[in-house]
């Protein structure tokens, strides 16, 4: 990740009215978590914007992808050879999937990692309780690894901007640093990103393709991490609000 451009600090009128806002906020207001939402949806808009006008800014989409690939990777043999813990399965994709770069887009991949186990194992219990009598040694199940896969994208924008949101608050508005409204913020956001970003399960169950469909049934840690390996661009372009339509057989493979 040694290109990726060490973050600047975002700028521009789209940014700016989101700080400006961020600064109104009051969490003791009647109508705090409607204007929380809108910050979120601000921040989030701004991010878009700013990407749509220039791909590269804050290494974000390189980092991004480069990390959804190795996490595409990694999905195969943690179908097939599963994990002992939760701590085995951080220390395993943290440096696996999240590298060791040092700008704050790196960062926000292995934070947004870190949600991302977090969630899966929040909305998954079936997953702890195959850690604690080790039956997830034999395996994680592919629906839960498709969400992990999700939520990993949506985690990336989300963390990104906690820490822009982070960085207004410290500058403009340090009395709300007390108030924590950043880790809402950043909830609202992974939210509503991770409805942008496909399943390799749900691609893989879409597929018309009946070798494939076969293919899956057989052994789908053959098939999937290669699905989920190509949805990569879709996925971090969707993401980053550089995708804006569906697009779907030759073109999202040309994507």
């Amino acid at each position: 990740m040694g290109t990726s451009t060490r973050w600047k600090g975002p700028a521009g009128d789209r940014w700016s009215s989101a700080a400006r806002r961020l600064g109104r906020w009051r969490e003791d207001s009647r109508t705090a978590d409607r204007r929380l939402e809108k910050i979120a949806d601000d921040h989030l808009q701004a991010l878009h914007e700013t990407l749509r006008t220039d791909p590269s800014a804050f290494g974000l989409y390189e980092a991004a992808c480069a990390a959804g690939e190795r996490l595409a990777d990694a999905l195969g043999s943690l179908a097939t050879e599963g994990t002992k813990s939760a701590d085995s399965l951080i220390a395993r994709l943290i440096p696996e999937v999240g590298g060791d770069g040092d700008t704050l887009a790196d960062a926000a991949v292995r934070r947004g990692l870190a949600t991302a186990i977090r969630h899966v194992r929040h909305t998954h219990p079936e997953l702890d309780h195959a850690m604690e009598t080790g039956t997830a040694r034999r395996g994680i199940a592919w629906d839960i690894l498709c969400d992990l896969y999700q939520v990993f994208f949506a985690g990336v924008v989300a963390e990104f901007l906690r820490s822009v949101v982070a960085e207004h608050i410290k500058l403009t508005a340090p009395v709300l640093i007390a108030a924590d409204p950043e880790g809402r913020i950043a909830d609202r956001i992974a939210e509503e990103v991770m409805k942008l970003v496909p399943s390799p399960c749900e691609a893989s169950a879409a597929s018309t393709d009946p070798a494939q469909t076969a293919e899956i049934a057989q052994d789908p840690s053959q098939t999937l991490p290669g699905i989920a390996g190509s949805l990569v661009p879709l996925s971090v372009g969707k993401a980053l609000g550089l995708i804006t339509e569906e697009i779907t057989g030759e073109e999202g493979a040309a994507a």
